[in-house]
This record gives C-alpha cells, structure tokens and sequence, in this order.
C-alpha cells in the first residue's frame, strides 16, 4: 500500500512557503489537480502490488552503509541515488514513512563518498563514466535538501553543485569525467537535471550554465526530432532522444518545436517494450521516456504509460526484482521510479 504520509510535493510546498525552496513550475488550478489525481490514481491501481514489491526488494537489498550490495554496481553511488528517488517516489523522506530509513541511510552513503572537491563517487565501483554517478547522486540529495536533519548536507551539497558548473565544456556539455573536455547527451541531462534540482531548492546556479546547457542539447537534435550522442555523432536512437527531451524540459523549455518534434520521435521510434530482454539501455531509455511524456500530459501520456507500465508487470521476478546487465537493485530502482510517476510526489517530475 502507497505511503499515508505527506507526499514530497506538500513537504516541498511547505518549505516554498518559508522561504528555503523555489520550484520553476507552472501551478495547476484545482480542477486540474483533481483530474490529474484522478486519472494517476486509475493508471497506477494495477501496478500497485508490483511497486510494493519492488520497493520491498530494494529495501531488503540495502546494506547497512546504505549502498545496495557488498559489491560491485549495487554500491555506485547512481544507483544508491535512483534507489532513494524510488523511495521518495513513493512518498517517504528521510526517517518519515515506510522507507524513512531507507532515504536517510542513501543520504549517508552518498555525503560519506563526497569528496572534499564535491565530487560524488565510490572509487571501487565507479564505471568508466563516474560523472554519470555524480549527476544522478546530486540529483537525489537536492531533492532531500531541507527535508534531512544532516548538518553537512549544504556544504557538501552545493559543492557537487559547483564542481557541475566548473566542470562544464566549452560546447555546454559534460562527458565522463569532471573535467572541462568533451561532452554528450547522455551524461549532460544527468547534469542538467541536478542543476535543475539544486536551483528549485534555492542553491546558486549561474543562469550562464543553463542557457548553454540549452543550446548544446539543441545543437545535438536532428531533424527527424531524435538526438544524436555529441554534435559529431548524429545517429538518433530512442533512449538518448528521451533524454534529449527530458533536458529541454529541465532547461526550462515547455513547448515549441524543439519539444514538438522531439515528442514525435518518442511517439514514432518507441521501441517494441515487449522486448525488453533484448533492447539496450532499455530502463535508462524509459526512465526518461515517462518523464518526456508525463511532463507532455494529455493522450500522449494516457497511452504512453499503459504499454511500459504492463510490460514491467509482466517482468517482474519472484523476488520483487527484475533483470538488466548493470544489475537488479538498478533495474528495481529505474522500474518503481517509472511505475510511480503518477505519483507526482518527487518535485524534479512534477508537471
């Protein structure tokens, strides 16, 4: 059973109102409230069980640390930070609700791997693109920020924050590593939407960053709407197209043609979710891809969110886990972060 206790969004609302976080959001009038409320809470009723069960899955995984394993991926600090967004997902904040311990205990494990720099990493499971843990890891601690009672959460927080900004290329962009060389899409929207969180929580980030941020993710889309990798590498392809849209969207971009054709895409390429197997990077892909069409609403979203949501019904293990090559506590996490955007609890995914 979802949490009774208060959602993210009135926590967030209430620390709005005292002055410590500033949401960039176009407010809904009550009647729209109400029919969003409505039509997420008919979408979701199916899924409901398998999210419990995932949320269950991923607590039993969590290790005393707060990392998801003894080893390997389950202790990245990515995943350590998508685990927490799946719990806040579903309406717990550090040491309130269901999952209160669980939050709080991602929250130590990632401030005790932030190095003094502010960069975020688990040395012994880093991969070879570390700044995609360090985007993911900010990004979660930026939603928590004012709702932990952890003193250092600040300091250390707004130092991942300006380790972002001085590590951004000359193009806009961010790549691999957290330094100022080359760029792509990918790692750039997980640098994007960490920005986004840390500004909505009233954290300084240059307008500068942004705006160059935008015009780099728009110098990757091709005409067809997709988004290459770099600006050398124009392939589009499903999953970095989702997060091509999902960074507009984050930069501050609503509608227009850039989102238009971008939607279109999504719309014309989704791959077969049926496959699930045997399509790469398919929970990145629609991790950003029921972002995109949440933010877009309307009868986009109404038949975007049946079609991944029953395929991941389907899929799931026994144990409450469900199977990708980075790992079930990564998978489990992407899933109830996808399953729960209906919630609207998280602020970074409020319309």
């Amino acid at each position: 059973m979802r949490s009774n206790y208060p959602s993210c969004r009135t926590t967030a609302l209430c620390l709005v109102a005292s002055g410590l976080i500033l949401f960039d959001t176009k407010p809904l009038c009550a009647q729209e409230n109400a029919d969003v409320e409505q039509s997420a809470a008919r979408l979701i009723e199916s899924a409901t069980p398998v999210i419990d069960r995932g949320l269950v899955y991923l607590a039993s995984e969590q290790q005393a640390d707060g990392s998801f394993a003894s080893s390997g991926f389950g202790r990245n600090v990515a995943v350590v930070g998508l685990a927490g967004m799946a719990f806040l997902s579903n309406g717990s904040t550090p040491d309130r609700g269901p999952y209160g311990k669980e939050v709080s205990l991602c929250v130590d494990y990632l401030l005790k791997h932030t190095q003094e720099s502010g960069f975020i990493v688990e040395q012994g499971s880093a991969i070879h693109g570390p700044m995609y843990g360090h985007g993911f890891a900010t990004l979660f601690l930026a939603e928590v920020y004012g709702m932990s009672p952890r003193d250092d959460l600040r300091d250390k927080l707004s130092k991942s924050v300006g380790l972002i900004v001085n590590c951004q290329n000359d193009e806009g962009g961010w790549r691999y590593q957290p330094r100022p060389l080359d760029a792509d899409v990918s790692v750039t929207i997980c640098q994007i939407m960490a920005l986004r969180a840390a500004r909505n929580a009233g954290l300084y980030v240059p307008a500068e960053t942004i705006d160059r941020s935008l015009e780099y993710v728009k110098r990757c889309q091709n005409p067809d709407g997709g988004f290459g990798y770099t600006t050398q590498d124009r392939t589009s392809l499903f999953p970095r197209s989702a997060a091509g849209v999902v960074a507009l969207y984050s930069a501050g971009v609503y509608e227009g043609d850039e989102i238009e054709r971008g939607i279109e895409y999504l719309l014309r390429e989704n791959p077969d979710v049926r496959n699930l197997a045997t399509q790469g990077h398919f929970f990145y892909g629609h991790y950003y891809a029921v972002q995109a069409m949440w933010l877009s609403g309307g009868d986009r979203w109404q038949r975007w969110y049946p079609s991944v949501r029953d395929i991941l019904v389907e899929r799931q293990r026994p144990d409450g886990s469900w199977l990708d090559t980075s790992g079930p506590q990564y998978a489990a996490a992407m899933a109830c972060i996808i399953l729960q955007m209906p919630n609207n609890m998280v602020p970074i995914f409020q319309r």
